[in-house]
């Protein structure tokens, strides 16, 4: 009889620490999920950042080669550029 106690004790033992395990892991799994979510939220305030300093930069390259007085054509060769990078830009984002 003793050690059907003994078994019954150390299986009410190790089922403790299983449960103890699973509430940290638990308690992780959520602390890692609201890590992911900040991580993903600066992603995507990042991606936004580097999309309008890219605007930026594309305006004052058209500024530039307008101050420049390079001339009309290659003015307009570089308006058409860009106008062309925007065309794709909004298939992408179509897609």
């Amino acid at each position: 009889m003793k050690d059907v106690d003994a078994l019954v004790s150390g299986i009410e033992d190790k089922l403790g620490k299983l449960i103890e395990q699973n509430l940290i892991q638990r308690a992780d799994n959520k602390r890692y999920i609201t890590e992911l979510q900040d991580l993903r939220k600066e992603i995507n305030e990042q991606k936004n950042t580097i999309r309008q300093l890219e605007d930026k930069v594309k305006t004052l390259r058209i500024t530039k080669t307008l101050e420049t007085k390079e001339g009309n054509v290659e003015a307009k060769l570089k308006i058409n550029e860009f106008v062309r990078e925007i065309d794709k830009c909004i298939g992408l984002l179509n897609t």
